[in-house]
Parts: C-alpha cells; sequence; structure tokens
C-alpha cells in the first residue's frame, strides 16, 4: 500500500477532484429516492398531477446531474491511474538501468519482465477500484445509513446488526487469498521464464527435436498456474453468494417489518419504499467494498514485488567522482583476481599486465580460460576481489561510470542488434554520428558492400536480434556500431568468429590502417589468425597467464599456445 499511497499523493488534487465527484454522484444518486418518496406521500397519494409533475422534474435534473458527476469520475480516474501506473513502470525500468549482472541474476530477467508488465497491470486494476468503488461505497453507505436512520431507527437495526458478518467474510477471504496471489504470481514468473527461453532456443529445439519436451516442461508451470488461479478464482467466487445471500436476508425481514409498521400507521408507503432503496444502496456499497479487500492482497503481493526491486542494493557501487575526459594513454592489471558472487572458485587469479594507446593485446586461451570474464572487468559489468585495475594511473572504481564507459567500444560474443534500422543500431553509441561517419565505419567493419544491397540502405530494416542478418553480418555490424563510437578502448570478445578468414583478414588490416594507432585495441579470440599480429599475446589456462609476449616467441616458451597453433595452422606457418 506504501507504494501506492505514494504515487498517489504525486496527484493529490485530482484526488480531490475525484472525491468531490463522488459526494456529488452519491447525493445525487440518494437524492432520487428522497424525491420519489416524497413524489407519493404528497403526489400520488394526494392525486396532485402538479406536485407529481414537480418532482419528476426534480428527478430528471437530479439524474442529469449524476450522470455528468459519473461521466467526471470516470475521467479523472482512467486520468490519476494510467498517469501512476506509466510513473510505476518508468521508475521500475529506470532502476533495473542501474542494475549489474549481479541484480539481473538474482531476480531473473524473466521475473523482472512480469513485475514491470503483469504487476504493474494489477496495480492499476486495484487502483482503478479503489478511486471509484473504493470511495464511493463508504460514502455512500454512511449517507445511506443516515437516511435510514433518520426516517426508521428500529429498520436500521438490521443493517448494522449484518456488519459484523459481512466483515468476517471479508478477513477470512482476504487472508487466504494473500498467499494463493503470491504463488500464482510465482508460477507466472516460470511461465514467462520457459516461454523466452523457448523462443531465444527455438532453432536449438527443433534440431534435437525436443519439442514434445519442451510442450512437457511448459504443461508442468502451466498447470501449477492453473491450480493456483483456480484456487484464488474459487475463493474469490463466494464473494457474490455469501453477500447475495445475507443481502435478501436482510432485505426480508426488513421489508416484513417495514409491512407490519404500514399496517399500524407507524410508516408512509413512500418513507417504506425510500427506505429499502436506502438499505439497498447500504447494502450493495457494503458488497462493493468488499471487492476492495478481496483484490487488496494480490496488489499487495504486486507491489511488493516491485518494492523489492527498488530496495535491491546494486552490488557494483558508482562512487567515483572522476571524469575520464582525457584521452586513454593506458590500461593496468595488477595483481588482479576475480570471482562471480555467489561463487567459490576463483575465475581469474593474479593476473598483471598493461597496455599502451597504439598497441593492440590479445587473449587466447581454453574454453572457460577466463578471457571474457576478464574483458567485462575493464567496463566494470563486474569489480574483482583482489587487485587493482588502472586507467591512466587511477583506479577505474575512481571514475564515473558513465564516464569510464564513454571510453569505451564494446563488441560482446553475441552480436547483439535491435529492432530498428540499420542507422539507428549504428548510432546507437553516438547518436549525433553523420552518415558519413557510418559508412566510414561499414567500411572499416566489412559491411559496406551488403548494406549498399539492401533496399533503403542506411535505413534498411533490421528486425529484432537482427535476425534478418547472417551471423556473420551481424557481427559486422556490431563491430561497426563500436567503430562509429571512436572510442579510446576497444573491446572485441570473439568477435570475429563468424567471419570468414579472407574477411576476417580484410577486417582486421582496416582496423590496424584506419583506428589502431589512436586507440587501445584488447581482443578476445580463439583462432591464432586473428592474434598473431598483435603487440602483445596474454595465454591463458584456468585463470592464470601461462604465456605472455608475441606470436613468435609464444611457439618458443608457451607448451599451450603452441598446441593451439599446430591445430590452427600449417607447419609452414609455426
Amino acid at each position: 500500500m506504501k507504494l501506492m499511497l505514494k504515487y498517489l499523493g504525486k496527484h493529490w488534487f485530482l484526488c480531490l477532484i475525484d472525491v468531490l465527484c463522488v459526494s456529488g454522484f452519491v447525493m445525487t444518486e440518494l437524492g432520487l429516492p428522497y424525491l420519489f418518496a416524497k413524489m407519493i406521500d404528497y403526489g400520488v397519494l394526494n392525486h396532485s398531477t402538479n406536485t407529481i409533475f414537480h418532482y419528476t422534474k426534480l428527478m430528471i435534473t437530479v439524474t442529469i446531474i449524476g450522470t455528468i458527476l459519473n461521466l467526471c469520475l470516470a475521467t479523472v480516474v482512467s486520468k490519476i491511474t494510467t498517469t501512476i501506473i506509466r510513473e510505476i513502470r518508468e521508475d521500475l525500468f529506470a532502476k533495473i538501468q542501474t542494475f549489474s549482472h549481479i541484480e539481473y541474476e538474482k531476480i531473473g530477467t524473466s521475473s523482472l519482465i512480469t513485475r514491470l508488465t503483469n504487476d504493474a497491470y494489477q496495480i492499476m486494476l486495484f487502483l482503478n477500484t479503489i478511486l471509484r468503488i473504493g470511495v464511493i461505497a463508504p460514502v455512500m453507505f454512511v449517507f445511506s445509513l443516515y437516511l435510514i436512520v433518520t426516517t426508521n431507527v428500529s429498520l436500521s437495526a438490521f443493517v448494522v446488526i449484518s456488519l459484523p458478518l459481512l466483515v468476517l467474510f471479508v478477513v477470512i477471504i482476504g487472508k487466504k487469498s494473500e498467499p494463493l496471489s503470491t504463488k500464482q504470481q510465482g508460477n507466472l514468473d516460470g511461465i514467462n521464464k520457459i516461454m523466452r527461453e523457448n523462443l531465444s532456443g527455438i532453432r536449438v529445439i527443433r534440431a534435437f527435436a525436443r519439442e514434445n519436451f519442451e510442450e512437457d516442461r511448459f504443461e508442468e508451470v502451466n498447470k501449477e498456474y492453473q491450480k493456483s488461479s483456480k484456487k484464488l478464482f474459487l475463493l474469490m467466487a463466494l464473494n457474490d453468494p455469501l453477500f447475495s445471500a445475507l443481502f435478501y436476508i436482510v432485505m426480508s425481514i426488513i421489508l416484513w417489518v417495514g409491512a407490519k409498521q404500514i399496517a399500524v400507521g407507524n410508516l408512509e408507503i413512500g418513507n417504506y419504499m425510500a427506505i429499502i432503496e436506502y438499505i439497498f444502496h447500504a447494502m450493495f456499497s457494503l458488497m462493493l467494498f468488499s471487492t476492495i479487500f478481496i483484490m487488496y492482497p494480490r496488489a499487495n503481493v504486486s507491489a511488493k514485488r516491485i518494492l523489492e526491486v527498488h530496495k535491491t542494493n546494486i552490488e557494483l557501487e558508482n562512487n567515483g567522482e572522476l571524469e575520464l575526459n582525457n584521452q586513454v594513454q593506458k590500461i593496468e592489471f595488477k595483481n588482479v583476481s576475480f570471482k562471480y558472487p555467489n561463487h567459490e572458485q576463483s575465475i581469474l587469479e593474479n593476473i598483471s599486465f598493461e597496455v599502451n594507446k597504439g598497441e593492440t593485446i590479445a587473449f587466447i586461451g581454453g574454453t572457460g580460460s577466463g578471457k571474457s570474464s576478464l574483458l567485462q572487468l575493464i567496463p566494470r559489468m563486474y569489480d574483482i576481489q583482489k587487485g587493482e585495475i588502472k586507467i591512466n594511473g587511477h583506479n577505474i572504481t575512481n571514475y564515473r561510470l558513465e564516464s569510464l564507459r564513454q571510453k569505451m567500444g564494446y563488441v560482446p560474443q553475441k552480436a547483439i542488434l535491435f529492432d530498428g534500422t540499420v542507422s539507428s543500431n549504428l548510432r546507437f553509441g553516438k547518436e549525433k554520428a553523420t552518415d558519413e561517419e557510418l559508412w566510414q565505419a561499414l567500411e572499416i567493419a566489412q559491411s559496406k558492400e551488403f548494406i549498399l544491397e539492401k533496399e533503403g540502405k542506411l535505413e534498411a530494416k533490421v528486425s529484432e536480434g537482427g535476425t534478418n542478418f547472417s551471423g556473420g553480418q551481424r557481427q559486422r555490424l556490431a563491430i561497426a556500431r563500436a567503430l562509429v563510437r571512436k572510442p579510446d578502448i576497444y573491446l572485441f570478445d570473439d568477435s570475429f568468429s563468424a567471419l570468414d578468414f579472407k574477411t576476417d583478414s580484410k577486417l582486421r588490416n582496416a582496423l590496424k590502417e584506419k583506428v589502431a594507432d589512436e586507440s587501445i585495441m584488447i581482443i578476445v579470440a580463439q583462432r591464432i589468425s586473428t592474434i598473431m599480429n598483435a603487440d602483445k599475446i596474454v595465454v591463458l589456462d584456468k585463470g592464470k597467464i601461462v604465456g605472455y609476449g608475441k606470436h613468435k616467441d609464444l611457439l618458443e616458451t608457451c607448451p599451450i599456445y603452441l598446441e593451439i597453433a599446430k591445430t590452427q595452422l600449417a607447419k609452414e606457418e609455426l
């Protein structure tokens, strides 16, 4: 509730209008039975046509006013709820953007998507209900009860007596629905997780003919969601029959007692009919109000899940104050050791090296040797546990994170392209890049030729994930995106693996000719041919440096490097 009150407080003026519209609507709604009673007692029973016509005009006027107020209420409520839900999603998305990989892994990508979509939607439904029914029902009940008491005290007692039973129903249903709502939302996270994995891995699933296995997985989690939802909906469905039974019992008693009072002359027919209307409004408003308490546990669960994201501590601290404004001249690793959070085994141990502007340093080693992990430490995707990483003589933690990353052009192992156009993807790192800069980057990345063949050229459509391009084309476009930025540090994480040897060679030569002298290039690769001309080569094995030097030196001094070379190069190249 704290989350919802926080956002409602921002729109206090609209909430005030909401209350005023509700008050006016309730007065018109209850005013109609009052006018109807007067019309019967003073008009119908006295056969006064003028009196009947007078009260008819008043009732029509009140009805029109009530309709206008109801429309105003609907407009204000929709404005408040849609604005608040937009703000909740924007704030939640902004918080998620501050997450490091640690927080993503802790909560889970699928769960974050559910919280941003379904949980926010549940809060919107609850707010929409509470701003209408939640405000109308109590006001309607108080005014109705007042009118019943002022009209006939004895009949009002039956309404008051029924209140404890109504409250008991609400409390029982509310307490039992909250754990079911929590379980239901958790099951929905599971559905999203399996669906996301299925869609992203559809080619692998089909290649291994595992469609039936995936269907079984989905069916299992879907059945769990069905079970929790079935229990929750059955519990919520009890609300209407229980309240209806109580309502008709109370109404029957009041009709019987009221009829007896009319028979002895203690109650007028008009007031009797008005009281029935008042009691109907009072009981019906209570029944409506009960839906708030039934919806609340579900909305409360969603609010807690959103608050959990907001309260998540960011383990990757961004307390640096230095701005990395000058050209990057040097990167140093000093006795760096690193392990992933919640893992006991170190990924990297006692890593030391340095690389200067204009130099290319490459990392090679077997699978799991720590190459990609090392590369991710430079833009601070993770923080190290021991040692120090310096840029221009300062520890990278002393730099403001945004300032540090602005100096880098990162190309990950899996080339990621976004839905849009070629130009929008290339300008991802530099929004104001000119078309000329884009073409230059495409030429260096050996992408110009196939982009010229595309309809629209720079404005050619890029589908989600870049699936309308081949693997090699995606890699080259990802490299071009980094080149457009013209960073001081290039981070290539096995970014040439999908390229044929000819394209790989041409691209490396273009990089060396056009950008190498003005930047630091750090390359992770599996191919010896990709890195053999690097100024420095670091050979990693099980997280440790086992070789350091140039290609020819390593062939003589590092057995692991020589073993890799033998599997990839011809004898005359060794």
